[in-house]
């Protein structure tokens, strides 16, 4: 099994921004509210970046 990199962060959020990345969480079928900031920041740098989108592509 291929180890994936890592590392630990820890973000302070409101209670209402905890709630609802709870509730992401839960929707998405993953595993805790970490996850789900990694999807979201993922989103947010493909939406940002389009064509990075496919490696192997002309920059």
């Amino acid at each position: 099994m291929k180890r994936q990199h890592k590392r630990k962060l820890t973000v302070r959020v409101t209670p209402q921004t905890a709630y609802n990345l709870e509730r992401l969480a839960a929707m998405a079928g993953l595993k805790g509210p970490g996850r789900v900031v990694d999807k979201l920041v993922r989103e947010k740098m493909i939406a940002l970046h389009p064509r990075h989108e496919k490696r192997g592509g002309c920059p």
